[in-house]
């Protein structure tokens, strides 16, 4: 993945880069080659317009017809120099296209084929005449040519002087001008590709570390970050990897506490359970204690059923597969039942019972996951309430929210531990030597209710003193609403 995904970076690159320069040079050779051109016919022009002028000082009329007097001397050698700066050839041409006077050294080819009839007019016609080309059949490779109509004073014209260069010239200089370029552009090419090589490398680098990553999750190793160099799109991709790294992380770490919890809560029973049946079976509990050891088999398989139905619960809430049945109801008709169901506990325990009085409380919830809450919230306290202390069940309520405090005294919930109570099999140190029976789920089903509610679960504990855990749950609509308003509620 990596490496074709940097090739094709690179590539793609590399290719507009190449394309880039190919287009630069195709562009600039065309205006290189169109600028020449025109310089070329512009000097040729001039040259053209030079040798006219000096020409008509040497036409003279006889008898109204006009004639060039003296131009094989004096004519021929004022053209010469021009011709020669330019590396050009001038000559003139009578209006039938014969040829009468040409600087060119050798056998004039000129005079040989005369001025195609189409030139002449087009001269006449235009007041000047350009061409790239051979001028008919003058020329056996491509020539600059540049006509000047021979005007005289009355305005007739009485011939065309025409200054024509080989195109040779442009040829080399072309050829100079693109070997120039061929080697700026491959310097150009060589410092580009190496730019990008770098570039792309950089912004590759982060996604080849994160497949390293990846692959170091799939073998169960999640500590693997990705380095945060830029705040660019790549930073912040790098940001959500290493978040999502360090959620898979806890998530793993809370996965692995869960199945060796689970595996330890069901480990013990079972161990309990197969050793009680096979002494049974087996004789070595004599039958008058048979009784009494198959009723510990029982606790220890409703302790089972507890733990199974609680971790469903806690399964259906966390995959948003528990619905909520919310309808009005008196919440402490729910305290109240659940009260009564630890009764003989409370009486074992010479418990004092406060706030039972408080009448109607009407909130809006689910009644049966709320009186879930209600009981593990009365079961905690009861467990962990002193001999001869105090549970006491208050009231808030707003227009809003009402909330449901239950409180216990007793040695309370040391200060570093409240904050860990509400996770899955927590138990504080004081609480495993108390409550051999619980598996640590019930507040965290609690608080995942509550949540689930909308609302909020905190506690509150003084150490040696009391521990009050206290929910809240929508307060139910006004019209639907007939409390009592006796001193245990507090209405703010």
């Amino acid at each position: 993945m990596q490496r074709s995904l940097f090739r094709k970076y690179f590539s793609v690159c590399c290719s507009v880069v190449l394309m880039s320069i190919v287009i630069l040079g195709i562009l600039f050779m065309v205006f290189a080659a169109q600028y020449f051109k025109e310089d070329k016919l512009g000097a040729l022009e001039k040259n053209a317009e030079y040798a006219a002028e000096l020409t008509l000082e040497h036409v003279v009329s006889i008898d109204g017809v006009y004639q060039i007097v003296d131009y094989n001397s004096s004519l021929t050698t004022a053209w010469i120099p021009m011709a020669k700066s330019m590396d050009a050839d001038i000559y003139l041409s009578n209006l039938s296209g014969e040829v009468l006077l040409c600087t060119h050294r050798s056998t004039c080819s000129h005079k040989a084929y005369g001025i195609n009839e189409d030139i002449i007019n087009k001269t006449k016609e235009d007041g000047i005449y350009k061409e790239v080309g051979k001028m008919g059949e003058i020329y056996k490779s491509s020539y600059y040519t540049v006509g000047v109509p021979l005007k005289l004073s009355d305005g007739r014209i009485a011939g065309i002087v025409f200054a024509s260069t080989s195109a040779q010239e442009l040829t080399d200089f072309m050829g100079e001008i693109l070997k120039m370029f061929l080697l700026s552009a491959l310097v150009m090419m060589v410092v580009t590709f190496a730019v990008v090589y770098v570039v792309t490398g950089n912004l590759v680098r982060p996604l080849r570390e994160m497949v390293k990553a990846t692959e170091s999750f799939a073998k169960g190793d999640f500590s693997a970050r990705v380095p945060i160099n830029e705040r660019d799109e790549i930073g912040k991709l790098s940001m959500a990897f290493n978040n999502m790294a360090a959620s898979l992380a806890q998530q793993e770490s809370v996965r692995r506490s869960f199945v060796a919890n689970v595996s330890h809560e069901l480990k013990t029973p079972m161990t309990s359970i197969a050793g009680f049946i096979d002494g049974i079976l087996d004789g070595t509990i004599p039958p008058e204690k048979e009784r009494h050891y198959l009723t510990i088999v029982s606790d220890e398989v409703k302790r089972l059923s507890r733990l199974v139905r609680s971790m469903l619960n806690i399964a259906k809430i966390e995959a948003g597969e528990m619905k909520l049945n919310p309808t009005v109801f008196d919440v402490n008709e729910a305290v109240l039942s659940s009260i009564f169901t630890f009764e003989q506990t409370i009486e074992s325990k010479h418990l004092e019972i406060k706030g039972l009085d408080a009448g109607k409380i009407m909130v809006e919830a689910d009644e049966d996951l709320i009186h879930q809450v209600v009981y593990n919230l009365l079961e905690n306290a009861v467990k962990f309430v002193n001999e001869g202390g105090y549970i006491e069940v208050s009231y808030t309520v707003d227009a809003k929210r009402t909330y449901i405090n239950i409180k216990n005294s007793g040695e309370g919930i040391p200060k570093d531990e409240i904050s860990k109570v509400f996770d899955r099999f927590y138990k504080t140190d004081r609480s495993r030597s108390i409550d051999k029976t619980g598996v640590g789920l019930g507040l965290h089903i609690v608080r995942s209710i509550v949540n689930l509610h909308q609302g909020e679960v905190i506690v509150r504990s003084v150490e040696g003193e009391y521990c009050e855990f206290s929910f809240s749950v929508a307060t139910a609509p006004k019209a639907l609403t007939k409390q009592q308003k006796p001193s245990s509620v507090r209405e703010i």
